[in-house]
């Protein structure tokens, strides 16, 4: 460490009191006075000439690794100093040395993350002075150590641990640009015989066959097999060298061949998206943007999607463009057929949907399903789905479409005019739909009504109805949002749709209104207890046991039911008329008063 360096570092240290000076390792330090020479058997004498042997161990350290090891091992040569712990960052993270004490470990951590590459105290038991310093350099943060003392350090201790910060942090920026140099020299040299190849091979295609010509074969034998994206992108690599990819009209990776795909692959900003399109789309050819060579795949002038070649080194020459282009044409004819053939499939599917709703012969039906890929022999359920913030549309259709196919179920789907029908081959999952689309759409407030099931074409229009029912009656619950099966709306099933709502609530109150009230009172489970009562067909030790409770228990319960209500378990008309009432408290008003 030179003259001017040490004092730098020292006359920044010299006020610090319980910090060291922000982004005081990796800089410069400007030319100062000399100081007066130490005595040569003085400690400071000692203390220096320490410093600087590490310091060029450090410098000559063969890896980051070893020069934390270093400073953590040397850290008393700045005073009475201990390594509670060190830390290097890798990959954007902080790596905990092998070194660090495993006593006060989890704390140490805690706080150093807490710091976010700042300076700053740490506490440990037994030690009246700790603080985490960061190790910077010129690119930013390198590590931590963390440095505590068995007594609060002196002026020139303090100094020194700086300068001991100091030349940590100088070697490792010097370590890490090392790495770095060794990586890219690396990754050039791979990049450079990869290119030589893929060159080689296509100055063997042009003189063989002329690379135009080549070029135009191969999209033609792709568009007529109907290779798709991949094919595309797979033969675009061959022909060029360069990594080709595929994204759709709102950025997502439909397909990538060649190395370097970044897994995961970012997420798209839909309004930087846009000015892209944009921006290429007023261009005649393809458009250079950061390390791509981007084309726009648009049928008809509508864009369907991205093609773009990854040149990170401008490489890129005209028999690339010209494969580019050739490549985009290709795939333009590949994605209008796929388009054209999935709208005729949506409004086939539709329409069978429409007609199995209705009613329709079955042979015809049939014969229709199995035009489209569905199979009708199996057993059915219709499944009709309603969201509060979102309107039957075309869009929503779309999305419960995907959160259906999500949840692995096959349907034909339809649309009307507040609801949207599935005719789905096998039951759905009991909350997997809702909570699919309650992800989809960003708010659980839907509700979803499912249908017994249907074993032939001729049930289907009166299962739609049961699903339109369970519906309904989720809809007039307490609890509105959720999936609500025929089978289990019990005793309501023979509600009929017309039923008033404020009737039933008038005739759960007049005659479980007093055990209601009662409960409400005491919080008491009369009312409960009753319907457990009911729902084991008045068998005293399973209402018990699905109650919790000894029989006596229920046997006493049962008894003041009769002294509150006022009414005869053992006439067979009370009987009814209570069985039906807490059925229907239960399942319209939710089990509550």
């Amino acid at each position: 460490m030179t003259g001017s360096r040490s004092h730098h570092v020292y006359g920044r240290c010299s006020d610090w009191e319980d910090s060291l000076p922000p982004g005081s390792a990796g800089r410069h330090p400007a030319h100062a006075r000399k100081s007066p020479r130490p005595s040569a058997t003085s400690p400071v004498d000692e203390a220096l000439h320490e410093l600087v042997a590490l310091s060029r161990a450090l410098l000559e350290a063969p890896d980051a690794g070893e020069i934390l090891r270093l400073a953590m091992q040397h850290i008393a040569a700045a005073g009475p100093y201990s390594a509670e712990a060190g830390y290097l960052e890798v990959d954007g993270d902080l790596v905990p040395s092998p070194r660090n004490g495993p006593t006060h470990a989890a704390a140490v951590d805690r706080r150093v993350r807490e710091l976010e590459g700042q300076d700053g105290p740490v506490s440990v038991p037994g030690r009246p002075w700790g603080r985490a310093l960061a190790l910077r350099g010129l690119e930013g943060l390198h590590g931590y150590l963390v440095v505590t003392s068995r007594t609060r350090p002196t002026g020139a201790q303090r100094n020194r641990l700086a300068a001991l910060v100091w030349h940590t942090a100088a070697a490792l920026s010097v370590a890490f640009a090392q790495r770095r140099q060794r990586e890219d020299a690396a990754e050039l040299h791979r990049v450079k015989e990869e290119r030589a190849t893929l060159q080689q091979q296509l100055i063997s295609v042009v003189a063989e066959l002329g690379y135009q010509g080549a070029v135009h074969a191969l999209m033609a034998d792709i568009a007529a097999s109907g290779g798709g994206e991949e094919a595309v992108t797979r033969a675009l690599h061959e022909l060029t060298g360069f990594p080709a990819l595929v994204e759709d009209r709102f950025g997502r990776l439909k397909a990538w061949s060649g190395p370097g795909r970044p897994d995961p692959y970012p997420e798209p900003d839909p309004a930087g998206h846009n000015d892209m399109l944009h921006a290429v789309a007023r261009e005649a050819g393809p458009v250079r943007i950061k390390d791509r060579l981007i084309t726009l795949v648009r049928p008809h002038g509508e864009i369907l999607g991205v093609l773009a070649l990854v040149d990170a080194l401008s490489a890129a020459d005209e028999h690339t463009v010209f494969a580019l282009e050739h490549a985009a044409a290709s795939l333009a004819l590949e994605l209008a057929h796929l388009r054209n053939l999935a709208e005729v499939e949506l409004r086939l599917h539709r329409e069978l949907a429409d007609d199995l709703l209705a009613g329709t012969d079955p042979a015809s039906a049939y014969a229709r399903s199995e035009a489209v890929g569905h199979d009708l022999h199996r057993s059915h359920y219709v499944v009709v789905v309603k969201w509060s913030n979102r309107t039957a549309d075309e869009a929503f259709a779309r999305t419960v479409a995907r959160a259906a196919s999500a949840v692995g179920m096959h349907s034909l789907l339809t649309r009307r005019p507040d609801h949207i029908v599935l005719v789905a081959d096998d039951r759905p999952p009991a909350r997997a739909l809702h909570e699919a689309l309650a992800r989809e759409t960003g708010t659980p407030s839907g509700t979803i009504g499912v249908s017994a099931p249907s074993d032939s074409v001729p049930d289907i229009p009166q299962r739609y109805q049961e699903a339109q029912r369970a519906l309904e009656v989720r809809l007039n619950s307490r609890e509105r949002y959720g999936t609500t099966f025929f089978h289990d709306l019990g005793l309501y099933r023979i509600l009929g749709p017309g039923a008033d709502h404020q009737e039933l609530e008038t005739f759960v109150h007049e005659w479980l209104g007093q055990l209601i009230d009662y409960d409400a009172r005491h919080h008491a489970t009369m009312v409960e207890t009753l319907s457990r009562y009911f729902d084991c067909g008045g068998n005293y030790d399973e209402a018990a046991a699905s109650l919790a409770i000894h029989r006596s228990t229920l046997r006493y319960r049962l008894q003041r039911i009769r002294e509150i209500s006022g009414n005869d378990l053992a006439n067979v008309e009370n009987r009814l008329n209570l069985q039906v009432a807490t059925r229907v408290w239960k399942i319209v008003l939710g089990g509550s008063g």
